[in-house]
């Protein structure tokens, strides 16, 4: 790659994310996991960034086991209420909602939560939260989300890639924390 402002000077990736790690574009953590791939040299990796969208504490009724199913054991948990907050956006979680619980041959659980939210202002928006926790794994369980909102004051969440986290709050409480983020 060769450098804009000094002709003649080319750039290897290693150089370009040196730069921006001194610029403060890219932590020294990033740049020491950023993946080496044939086209790297090419074209440098850019991991995405992320803002905060909201914090939800989901109620949740006790865990309803199904038996065991042809990928693994199956559990259901309710969805029984909540609240919800972010800079943008407030309101609470709707009972009505599940995640459907699996439990794999080779110790992961999956889990496929389907529920709804309404604001402050009463849209109605549909969150679908996967999340795979793999057995012995000390960090907390990422999630992947499909967030549908109405057209109007919301819609800007259809326009991202939602990860999150979550923390469980049992036993002082039925529920569980998700924090979620859009890609940019």
């Amino acid at each position: 790659m060769h450098d804009q402002h000094h002709p003649g000077i080319t750039l290897n990736r290693r150089q370009i994310l040196m730069g921006m790690a001194g610029a403060g574009l890219m932590t020294g953590d990033a740049l020491s996991r950023s993946p080496r791939t044939a086209m790297s040299d090419e074209i440098p990796v850019y991991p995405p960034d992320m803002e905060f969208v909201y914090e939800a504490i989901i109620e949740v009724a006790p865990v309803q086991h199904l038996g065991e199913g042809p990928n693994g054991r199956r559990a259901i948990v309710s969805v029984t209420g909540g609240r919800f907050e972010g800079p943008e956006i407030r309101g609470r979680v709707l009972a009505g909602g599940a995640d459907r619980q699996l439990l794999r041959a080779d110790g992961c659980r999956v889990l496929d939560a389907l529920f709804e939210m309404q604001t402050d202002d009463d849209a109605i928006i549909t969150v679908r939260d996967q999340v795979i926790i793999a057995p012995g794994r000390d960090r907390r369980p990422c999630s992947s989300l499909q967030i549908s909102a109405p057209r109007g004051k919301y819609e800007w969440l259809n326009q991202y890639v939602h990860v999150g986290t979550l923390d469980l709050l049992f036993p002082k409480r039925s529920a569980v924390l998700s924090r979620v983020f859009r890609l940019t």
